[in-house]
């Protein structure tokens, strides 16, 4: 009897103890680390995986919290050996962004509306640079310009690439000859956030921001875990792998070490056409941050570097090393590297003054066919702003300084007559200033105004205002408008000045773009019993002035001249993101644009015209199904887009002048353990589009590349002949979807905290 008295005394003691219950907190489908959870008159709080161990008692109720996240109560009633909470974000304590103002603000306070992606929206769709990583942002459409070589800009709202500032930190890492190919270099895994913004940013930050800003923030070594690994494979042999250690050097300087490969060297050729589908590359890229923790709370002082190599080729499938620069073999063959360093440091005192520095030296080694195009390139830019509140109003002002060093081996820079070099040096100082003013915290005002002085164009000056209305807690109104300017650089910003046959002429003297834009954003956030719902609405319109759009109506000619007339870009976007308990999430978006050039004609009147490869309407969506009993999440995604208009060679060219509608869809599993590894593998392009497949070929004339069997006129124009029935010459232009078919890939992910 003695042992079943010990037995039922054991059992009855565990009783009254309660049992150990593990409860993982999330938001969306990340750890939410250090919540607390109080229960029994105790306070929990969750490690760097969001997890606790509590004890249960029949009844018991949890309050769930966390700095930025709705407080969740939750009564139990059974025991359950693991409990999984998902609390969604505060809409009065949303993500900060800096991007709008230059100021770390809420997302609902800041008055110019900007888009937060996190890694894991990025995740849905995993690609190894950053330009692929953006294909699911509503209105933004990474662009390839290039059949042969894939050469890459970010469109937004339908303009060029070169409308669009890529900054990195907020620092402008990525202008002039790296938009070319620096986008490919960037990986997902050093990004804490990117931030959008759709209009003119040249208020505060200068030139190329005329159309859009795309500000990349860099992961901290205090938000990074302690060692991150990935390695990804797609069945068309695509190799990617990353790998992050944060360490500590002393008690106040902390760094974040990564390296990111990429290796594709399998060609393919689908479309039969003797030529790559897709380019080759190899690549391998290095960043280190290092972060210093200052006596005085608050004040910052980091510093970063990043070096990039990348070989890449694509041309005919017999092409190597040997035929570069000659015309026995085609290929486009560009080997870049590139050293970057850029950090901020705030200056001791009571004033707020912060010093923001960065410097980039590009060296690039190109052959495009028989064209060599060799560059160098070298950026300094600095920006000293001082943030001031007195009499209820915020004012933040500035300097900034950027000089700009380019040289290469075209007429841009070169006189091949004389032989001598002269390269592109040149000191661009401003100043700037904005004033903000908020009332009973309903209305919230903001005016801004830059000058820069270019010696080549003089004074520049770009004003902007915007208000911010808070209908109430859950509905905001924004108005923005702004001028925008760009000083443009051809040769490092138009790969179509370089590669195929076109003769490149400029007319006149080009003078900067100027943009004026005017914004209305609407933005509503739903919270209900099971989930929640935002939607943010914007109408737009951008007027440009000296607008400079290659012309290619001449054949074998592209045409650069400032616009005789103005062009206009114009459009509403709807998105809408929600989640449904801890099982369904998804964002859904909708654009229609028009973009149009007017231009006068010979007889001085106003013609329009689309602008070229710009789409009429797209649409992208993200749907997320997670299956808690199985850590199981799937992910399905997609863009589509509507027509655009395609440069074609001649008069004759039997492929169409518009590309048809086209989807890229994709499918994902993840598998995520309870501690530390996720197991991924999914279809990219389930419907396996290909522009190739949709006209008659994709390359003009991919069999004569160096057009040694073509016929021309006394003009130089190419005839139409028996062997050349449409009068073309060798062309690589008309693309404007990539040329990559259904493939399947797998990867996993490890991430380690102390």
């Amino acid at each position: 009897m003695k042992p079943v008295f010990f037995c039922i005394g054991v059992l009855m003691f565990q009783l009254a103890l309660g049992q150990q219950m593990h409860i993982r907190v999330i938001t969306g489908d990340e750890p939410l680390r250090f919540a607390t959870i109080k229960a029994l008159g105790k306070t929990f709080v969750a490690d760097s995986l969001g997890s606790v161990n509590v004890e249960f008692r029949h009844g018991m109720v949890l309050e769930i919290t966390a700095a930025g996240f709705e407080s969740k109560i939750q009564k139990l009633q059974e025991y359950q050996p693991e409990l999984v909470i998902s609390l969604m974000p505060d809409n009065e304590m949303d993500q900060v962004v800096v991007s709008g103002t230059l100021k770390a603000v809420k997302k609902s306070d800041s008055p110019v509306p900007v888009e937060i992606y996190t890694p894991v929206f990025l995740k849905k769709n995993p690609s190894p640079d950053l330009f692929g990583s953006l294909q699911l942002v509503n209105g933004v459409r990474p662009q390839l310009n290039c059949s042969v070589c894939n050469t890459g800009d970010i469109h937004i709202n339908g303009l060029e690439g070169a409308y669009t500032a890529v900054l990195i930190d907020g620092m402008p890492l990525m202008s002039s000859l790296a938009t070319v190919y620096g986008l490919f270099a960037i990986p997902p895994s050093i990004v804490e956030r990117i931030e959008i913004i759709k209009g003119p940013a040249s208020s505060l930050y200068g030139t190329e921001a005329i159309g859009g800003l795309i500000n990349i923030i860099t992961k901290t070594p205090a938000a990074a875990p302690d060692v991150f690994a990935e390695l990804s494979l797609s069945s068309w042999k695509e190799l990617n792998g990353d790998l992050a250690v944060k360490y500590r050097l002393s008690n106040k300087l902390t760094a974040l070490g990564s390296m990111n490969i990429f290796n594709y060297t399998s060609p393919k050729d689908y479309n039969h056409d003797n030529f790559t589908d897709v380019t080759l590359q190899k690549r391998i890229a290095a960043f280190n941050r290092l972060d210093y923790k200052r006596k005085d709370a608050g004040k910052l002082a980091s510093v970063a570097l990043r070096y990039i190599y990348e070989n890449r080729w694509g041309g005919e499938l017999n092409w190597n090393k040997s035929f570069r620069g000659g015309d026995d073999v085609y290929g486009e063959h560009i080997e870049t590297s590139r050293m970057e360093v850029a950090g901020v440091y705030d200056i001791p005192g009571k004033e707020n003054l912060s010093l923001a520095y960065s410097a980039v030296h590009h060296l690039q080694h190109s052959a495009y066919g028989t064209t060599i195009f060799n560059a160098r390139q070298s950026n300094a830019f600095t920006r000293l702003t001082w943030n001031k509140t007195f009499s209820g109003m915020e004012m933040l002002s500035g300097l900034s300084s950027s000089l700009q060093w380019y040289d290469d081996n075209t007429p841009a820079t070169h006189d091949p007559s004389r032989d001598i070099s002269n390269p592109d040096n040149v000191w661009i100082p401003g100043i700037f200033t904005q004033v903000e003013v908020s009332v009973k915290n309903k209305h919230h005002w903001l005016g801004g105004l830059r000058y820069d002085y270019d010696p080549r164009h003089g004074s520049i000056l770009t004003p902007r205002m915007a208000y911010k209305l808070n209908l109430n807690k859950h509905d905001i109104l924004r108005l923005n408008m702004g001028t925008g300017f760009r000083v443009v650089n051809i040769f490092t910003e138009d790969h179509a000045a370089l590669t195929g046959a076109r003769e490149v002429v400029i007319l006149g003297n080009i003078r900067p773009e100027k943009s004026l834009n005017f914004n209305l954003n609407y933005v509503k956030k739903l919270t209900m019993n099971s989930g929640w719902m935002n939607w943010d609405a914007s109408i737009w319109y951008t007027r440009f002035s000296n607008k400079i759009a290659p012309d290619y109506s001449v054949q074998d000619k592209i045409i650069y001249q400032n616009l005789n007339g103005f062009a206009l870009s114009k459009g509403i976007s709807l998105n809408t993101d929600w989640a449904k308990g801890n099982r369904w999430k998804g964002s859904v978006g909708i654009t229609v644009m028009d973009v149009i050039l007017h231009k006068k004609n010979d007889r001085g009147v106003l013609e329009k015209q689309r602008e070229m490869l710009s789409e009429k309407w797209t649409g992208t969506w993200t749907i997320s199904y997670t299956l808690p009993a199985l850590n199981i999440t799937i992910d399905y995604t997609g863009n589509i887009y509507g027509p655009m208009r395609l440069p074609l060679v001649s008069e004759l060219d039997p492929r169409p002048e518009e590309s048809t509608v086209w989807s890229i869809q994709n499918i994902q599993f993840t598998w995520k353990s309870k501690r530390s590894w996720e197991i991924y593998g999914g279809i990219k392009n389930l419907l396996d589009f290909t522009p190739a497949k949709h006209v008659p070929f994709l390359i003009a004339r991919a069999h004569d590349p160096f057009d040694k069997l073509i016929e021309l006129d006394s003009e130089g124009i190419p005839l139409a002949t028996p062997e050349n029935p449409y009068a073309l010459s060798f062309d690589a232009s008309y693309i404007y979807a990539p040329n990559q078919g259904m493939r399947g890939y797998v990867g996993v992910r490890m991430s380690l905290y102390k």
